[in-house]
């Protein structure tokens, strides 16, 4: 196991204050120093996406190109596992997120999401959710219960990342406005660009928003989304957070509202891949329409997120911790109520696709430089 102890500098970024409420929260940031001591737990991965805790150090890991593997605590990456369905790998797609079922204690359920084609080898796909028993180094029992309407031809944008609310009745899961459909993402007979909440059997709330609501999908929560990376659920509140892709610019900080609007492709702080104003966006606001919490310009392409609620880092209580795969790094956020105060960016020289907090308290990093990647550590330096 490698360990190097850095004086790590947040750099300072005020991510975007024309979005905030109070325009004093600039005297807020400040520099600071924090030693951290980053430790490589394990190697040899290859873009690996999801990361979920399964007990004696053990960690379960997804891997873009369509594997599942248990790795041990000492870093030794098991055999891939068995029993998962056809993942279509293409560009960004492919097997995405996994999480654990709340009662996994008992029943070793697990739950995934991954680039579902509609029929063998299509490129025509969308995100889907499963959830299976694993067992004796396979899926048993694999039940899908959800898959993203309509299914499109393209590569990108899945979103995935799914997170239970801590009573275990409800699943959030973010998707994606799958690169080429961007307009779809204001419209509510499509999954396209939504957070979707259901129940862990894939059924739908009865107070989901548009549950009564003639040709709207029941499954959403909240529309006008881009490409959701990163949700977790607030510890102090229990609501929902979420951060997703802008373009060129604009990533991305909400807090989605059942029912809400937050506005892609028709307001962004973003713009054209190559510079030009985004040509369905009209301005950066608009009646009817949500404002980020927080918004990266330029982009950091925002990944996983988390909030914290370990014991290593007693200061950074309920601080969201976000990454970033064009920015290398990690940034963390202050907050107060549904504002964002104070950012500090730890860089790093690696790609980061997801940020968990473990068990034991410490922080939880996958790189995605798709050569030789890694499950990286987070410690207090000694």
């Amino acid at each position: 196991m490698q360990r190097t102890t850095i004086s790590l500098a947040f750099a300072m970024a005020f991510g975007g204050s024309a979005v905030l409420a109070a325009p004093a929260e600039a005297s807020t940031i400040e520099t600071r120093w924090t030693n951290v001591e980053v430790e490589t737990v394990a190697e040899g991965l290859v873009r690996p996406w999801g990361i979920a805790f399964i007990g004696d150090g053990r960690m379960l890991v997804t891997e873009l190109p369509g594997r599942l593997r248990i790795v041990e605590a000492d870093g030794t990456l098991g055999d891939p596992i068995e029993g998962l369905p056809e993942v279509r790998v293409r560009n960004q797609g492919g097997l995405l997120d996994v999480t654990l079922a709340p009662d996994f204690a008992e029943t070793q359920r697990i739950y995934i999401s991954w680039s579902e084609p509609d029929e063998p080898g299509s490129n025509v796909t969308s995100t889907a959710v499963a959830h299976a028993r694993l067992a004796d180094g396979a899926l048993h029992d694999f039940t899908r219960i959800f898959s993203g309407y309509p299914k499109v031809d393209g590569g990108r944008h899945y979103g995935g990342r799914m997170v239970f609310t801590p009573d275990g009745q409800h699943l959030y899961v973010g998707l994606g406005d799958r690169g080429h459909q961007m307009i779809e993402s204001q419209d509510l007979d499509s999954h396209t660009g939504t957070l979707i909440r259901i129940h862990p059997d894939g059924s739908v709330p009865a107070d989901n928003p548009y549950v009564n609501t003639e040709g709207a999908l029941p499954e959403i929560w909240s529309y006008g989304h881009r490409n959701i990376q990163g949700i977790d659920i607030q510890p102090s509140t229990g609501l929902v957070w979420a951060v997703e892709h802008g373009p060129q610019g604009g990533d991305e900080v909400n807090q989605p509202e059942p029912g809400k609007n937050y506005g892609w492709p028709v307001i962004t702080h973003g713009e054209q891949y190559g510079g030009g104003q985004m040509a369905e966006t009209v301005s950066f606001k608009k009646d009817g329409m949500e404002l980020p919490v927080w918004h990266w310009t330029p982009s950091i392409a925002v990944s996983g997120m988390n909030f914290y609620d370990g014991d290593k880092f007693p200061a950074w209580q309920g601080n969201i911790l976000a990454g970033g795969l064009r920015g290398q790094q990690v940034a963390r956020l202050e907050v107060d109520g549904d504002r964002v105060i104070h950012q500090e960016v730890m860089k790093l020289d690696y790609r980061i696709r997801e940020v968990r907090v473990g068990p034991d308290g410490y922080i939880y990093l996958l790189t995605d430089n798709r050569d030789n990647d890694k499950i990286l550590r987070l410690k207090p330096a000694e």
